[in-house]
C-alpha cells in the first residue's frame, strides 16, 4: 500500500518555556509567560535561564535563591547556567 500526500497544512505553537515542565518557575510559580513578583510586564527583566541540570527559572528568581544557596532549587545538584 503506498501512500501519497496531496497537501499539507502545518500548523505551529510558539510559547515561553515549551521544554519546560508545567511552564511555571519552580521557584515563584509564576507562568513563564506571565510576571514573576515584582515585574510589571511580561519578559520585562524576567527571561527564562535554564540550569545543566534541565530546570529553569525566571532569571530574577533563581538570582535570589543563588544569593544564598548554590543549589538547583528543585534537584539541589550544584547549579550552573546552561
Amino acid at each position: 500500500l503506498k501512500v501519497n500526500i496531496l497537501k499539507w497544512h502545518a500548523v505551529a505553537r510558539w510559547t515561553w518555556g515549551d521544554d519546560v515542565d508545567g511552564d511555571v518557575c519552580g521557584i515563584c510559580q509564576m507562568p513563564f509567560e506571565g510576571c514573576p513578583p515584582g515585574v510589571l510586564y511580561p519578559g520585562d527583566g524576567a527571561p527564562v535561564v535554564w540550569g545543566k541540570c534541565g530546570h529553569a527559572f525566571h532569571l530574577q528568581c533563581v538570582s535570589q535563591w543563588l544569593s544564598s544557596k548554590n543549589s538547583c532549587p528543585i534537584c539541589r545538584r550544584e547549579w550552573e547556567f546552561e
